[in-house]
């Protein structure tokens, strides 16, 4: 059976816990990585991560978006939404239809 997970700092994602997900609390970019590599080699189908960490792991994230799993999502973190989940979005969109048609 496929797990759930999230990606981020205390304040933003220890709330999760409670929905049954397993929380992953990361500060740093490189701890983030670690985590995100060792999760996706696991039975989880879906890994949430705050959009501030994920700005910063494309490279990382780039390694899993032809993969049918895991589903990386972006979440807003106690900061805000940043915009790159609405981003993502519309990039996928214009993959699947061949153009952004949510403009």
């Amino acid at each position: 059976m496929y797990k759930l997970a999230v990606i981020g700092d205390r304040d933003s994602v220890l709330g999760f816990r409670a929905l049954g997900f397993e929380v992953f609390i990361s500060e740093s970019l490189e701890s983030a990585a670690e985590i995100l590599d060792s999760l996706a080699e696991k039975d989880y189908a879906i890994i949430y991560i705050t959009e501030q960490l994920m700005t910063g792991l494309g490279e990382v994230i780039s390694k899993y978006d032809d993969r049918p799993v895991p589903a990386i999502i972006p979440i807003p973190g106690k900061a805000g939404t940043t915009g790159i989940g609405m981003k993502n979005v519309h990039k996928a969109v214009e993959r699947a239809v061949g153009a952004d048609i949510l403009k």
